[in-house]
């Protein structure tokens, strides 16, 4: 496939607002490739260059990109950093200097996607002593035989910032348009998704093997499987009445949530976070642990790992075992906040799958393989029959220290990917606010007044993730709860991810100073849920939507463990409007 073609489609992409016309625009694309072609379009889509947990970045920062552009097109990087002060964004930066070359094209062939993105994988590739060099000379290489709209995608990619709207709900759809003729098999390719979390490999099965290939899709270790998800409910009778009158309680810990892969034979281990970045060389202490204490060839685990005083038996707070969370100084970190693993649930044992199979026997296996004495334990966990039993369980938990409680359908699934009620959180509830926090994805930014000045922002506007239609809506600003210091960094972090307008997944009404890019997720408390004529959060016609009253940052920054897909969605705000009502008409 041309790359020629796939940026004309890439264009369309970008200048529609509709999400059903995308899914045609990409549909159509996407039924053009080859079985060959059609991971790496896939990946170019997406504007990675594999699966998060591979970890891959392509590394051209914006000043070698300028570089690029002047030296293919012939012009000086004066003249290129000055178009790209007027347009805002290399990518058009490029396409109007190409436009405007001085040099003859490298070559009068096209590109095609393949070749496209095979030099990002040698660019992303090369390290070492003059790598950035050698990485210049090789987008160079690929926009002086580019036309001047691939070089606008050539360039956005290489940034990370392709930026064409279409989350990985969409592409789904897509793909199952294209392949099946109606969007219908979305559900099957997301559940094969949510076992391999990688589009690509997805779309390959796809095109090869067609829907059979999808169904035999199985759990295969060292691909991270996307985590199961819990729904909210304010009441121990409610959670008992929900679960059939009987159900697992278990500790809610508020660390870092981890998955944990482990070859015997081989030796080896990979940790996984939540949003599916690989941990492995952050935690070695979890690693070694794994081989040691896990009793089989193969297994993939799930718990979470949290900073723990084994002499007081006190939970540490988030904020301190998030500092594990590292690249540098891992070693003299972990001496300084050892943590222990608290495993709930496993998934894959010796070559079986365990996800079809039901908690209590999911729970009851990973208890046989473990000891559970050592760096490895279990959550804790009671088996509930009465509102009395599970209320008693959560004020035990809140005493120590953690965040709450999980219930959990002894006869349910795991369920990857999905937030389903065989999953059911308690936390704490405080006086006057909301039951629960609020993870939101940062959508735009205002300017600072006043002492917020200097600091360049001085509120954020922020939204949920609505699921059903794959886009973020506006709920709230938000410019309470920061330190100087938040505000210092995140003015400084926000400029980065600045756009020239509104991006093609955010449906709102009222416009920041400054749109941004919807990757950054901050966790606030309001004291209530309200209606809002002003946001489209769950806005349906000429209906209000729902709105934050009085929200305040309550994360340290940036949530780097969520990814703006984590966020909580429009269907989680709906749902604890619903249940705020219900407890003030009880009250």
């Amino acid at each position: 496939m041309f790359f020629d073609e796939v940026s004309a489609y890439y264009e369309k992409l970008e200048n529609t607002s509709s999400r059903l016309s995308m899914v045609d625009i990409l549909s159509a694309l996407l039924s053009k490739a080859r079985p060959d072609e059609i991971k790496n379009l896939i990946y170019f889509t997406q504007g990675v260059m594999a699966p998060p947990f591979e970890g891959v970045q392509i590394g051209i920062a914006e000043k070698f990109a300028e570089n690029a552009i002047a030296i293919a097109s012939g012009h000086s990087k004066g003249e290129a950093i000055a178009i790209f002060r007027k347009t805002g964004d290399l990518g058009h930066t490029a396409e109007e200097l190409i436009r405007k070359g001085r040099l003859k094209p490298l070559s009068k062939k096209h590109l095609e996607i393949n070749h496209v993105f095979d030099s990002m994988k040698k660019i992303a590739g090369t390290s070492g002593a003059g790598s950035q060099d050698a990485k210049i000379g090789a987008l160079v290489e690929l926009l002086a035989s580019a036309s001047p709209l691939e070089a606008r995608y050539i360039i956005r990619f290489a940034l990370g910032k392709l930026r064409l709207g279409a989350g990985d709900a969409t592409i789904l759809e897509s793909l199952s348009k294209a392949y099946t003729g109606d969007r219908k098999a979305k559900a099957e390719l997301e559940n094969a998704y949510n076992i391999c979390s990688d589009l690509g490999k997805v779309g390959y099965i796809l095109s090869e093997k067609g829907m059979k290939g999808i169904a035999d899709l199985k759990v295969s270790i060292f691909e991270p499987i996307r985590p199961a998800l819990a729904e909210r409910m304010p009441t121990a009778e409610q959670i008992l009445e929900k679960m059939g009158g009987r159900c697992a309680i278990e500790s809610k810990y508020d660390g870092l949530r981890a998955q944990v892969h482990i070859d015997r034979k081989k030796g080896r281990v990979r940790i996984f976070s939540r949003n599916l970045e690989d941990l492995t060389g952050m935690f070695p202490d979890i690693a070694q642990a794994a081989l040691a204490e896990v009793n089989a060839k193969e297994a993939i685990i799930e718990g979470e790992a949290i900073s723990y005083d084994e002499v007081t038996g006190e939970f540490r707070p988030f904020q301190e075992t998030i500092q594990r969370k590292r690249k540098h100084g891992i070693e003299a970190k972990s001496q300084e906040i050892p943590i222990h693993l608290f495993s709930f649930d496993l998934m894959y044992l010796d070559g079986e799958d365990y996800l079809g199979k039901p908690y209590e026997e999911r729970r009851k296996k990973l208890e046989s393989i473990i000891n559970g004495d050592g760096f490895i334990r279990f959550s804790d966990k009671i088996i509930a029959t009465t509102p009395k039993q599970i209320d008693k369980y959560f004020e035990d938990a809140i005493e120590s220290g953690l965040e709450g409680i999980v219930a959990k359908d002894l006869l349910a699934p795991y369920i990857a990917g999905a937030r389903k009620f065989s999953w059911i959180k308690l936390k704490r509830s405080y006086k006057g606010e909301l039951s629960d926090t609020i993870d939101l994805v940062i959508l735009g930014y205002y300017r600072g007044k006043g002492q917020r000045t200097e600091f360049g922002l001085g509120g954020l506007l922020g939204g949920v993730y609505n699921e059903k239609k794959d886009v973020f809506e506006t709920i709230s600003k938000i410019g309470t709860g920061f330190s100087e210091k938040q505000m210092q960094d995140l003015g400084n972090l926000l400029k980065k991810s600045k756009l020239p307008k509104k991006p093609a997944r955010v449906e709102a009404l009222i416009e920041p100073d400054f749109w941004v890019e919807p990757e950054y997720v901050i966790t606030v408390r309001a004291d209530e849920i309200t209606r809002s004529p002003m946001h489209t959060c769950g806005k349906n016609g000429d209906d209000p939507g729902y709105a934050l009253r009085f929200p305040r940052l309550v994360s340290d920054g940036i949530r780097e463990d969520k990814s703006a897909d984590d966020a909580t969605t429009t269907k989680e705000i709906i749902e604890m409007f619903d249940q705020q009502k219900k407890i003030k008409v009880d009250g």
